[in-house]
């Protein structure tokens, strides 16, 4: 049975996604689903978004064998809570598995549950969680983390990718891709995959070269030169590489190798693509070209991270 414990403006899709999650897994096995919403006060709870979901005490959480925690702006006070970091710290004693999505983590956190522990937040909170908490083994730039029966994972979003990653081991990888489709979700995200998008980390991702880089990430196989990309926007080559670094901080070069490296990272972790394949379309071409540019940006070659990737 799985346990989501909500709180007074916790976030909604921090709950409501790993509970689709395990009951569309439950569906896939032929069972009915056994999940139960546990608050420290029973009935009504009302998420940051205003929408309501009934929640049970604590005293039904018997059976359970993985707690899900919820985020969400009213988690300091749930960290605060005595009744509420006993009972977290009571299942993760008697060998519950343990989890939390997006800021949970501080629930976790004041229980003592991730003291010399891996772990991982919201990429919003990284540098607050780590002043806090500095006993934690702090691992910012990961979408879950898994130490010993203790989970936890980035913001919102991942908690699904911490549900199918738990799905997978109670049921194996076939049910777990069942469920991941009948979610629509592209493909299910390894752990250790990045929270931050290139596109993103831009300095206006969202300005007039972001057409042209969206165009970019989808025709990564092609050459997309600065003369590529330039004729594209319509530009003269000088012109344009002026204007995109003047706009985003970065040359089209190095942007480009970011969108390589990132969708390369993705399908090198989250596959069985064999590297020389990720490298020819990905637009690396050369798998030793692509080796040299992992080493620079992550301190590790592709097959390290993916070996890390399915170990995780």
């Amino acid at each position: 049975m799985i346990g989501v414990l909500i709180f007074p403006d916790f976030q909604l899709l921090d709950a409501a996604g790993p509970i689709s999650a395990f009951e569309i897994a439950a569906r896939c096995i032929g069972k009915a689903p056994l999940i139960r919403v546990l608050a420290a006060k029973p009935g009504i709870v009302r998420s940051s978004s205003g929408v309501e979901m009934m929640a049970r005490d604590f005293k039904s959480a018997n059976a359970i064998t993985t707690l899900v925690v919820a985020g969400g702006t009213g988690v300091a006070a749930a960290a605060r809570c005595e009744v509420t970091r006993a009972f977290v710290q009571r299942l993760a004693k008697r060998g519950m598995r343990v989890a939390s999505v997006c800021s949970g983590a501080y629930v976790l956190a004041e229980a003592g549950l991730l003291d010399g522990r891996r772990a991982t937040t919201h990429w919003g909170r990284t540098r607050e969680f780590v002043a806090r908490y500095p006993r934690v083994k702090f691992e910012p730039d990961r979408i879950f983390t898994r130490d010993d029966n203790v989970w936890t994972s980035a913001g919102i979003s991942a908690g699904i990718d911490l549900a199918l990653a738990m799905i997978t081991e109670d049921h194996g990888e076939e049910i777990a891709q069942q469920t991941a489709r009948q979610l629509v979700l592209y493909h299910r995200r390894s752990g250790g995959q990045s929270q931050f998008s290139s596109l993103l980390e831009l300095k206006t991702p969202n300005g007039r070269f972001g057409p042209l880089l969206s165009w970019a990430r989808e025709n990564l196989d092609a050459p997309l030169s600065v003369e590529d990309l330039a004729d594209r926007a319509g530009m003269s080559a000088r012109h344009f590489a002026r204007a995109f670094a003047a706009e985003t901080g970065t040359t089209p070069s190095k942007a480009i190798e970011r969108l390589r490296l990132e969708v390369a990272r993705e399908r090198v972790q989250s596959s069985r693509e064999a590297i020389e394949r990720v490298a020819e379309t990905t637009g690396f071409r050369d798998p030793e070209r692509m080796r040299r540019a992992f080493i620079r940006a992550f301190g590790q070659p592709p097959q390290a991270l993916r070996r890390a990737a399915r170990a995780g």
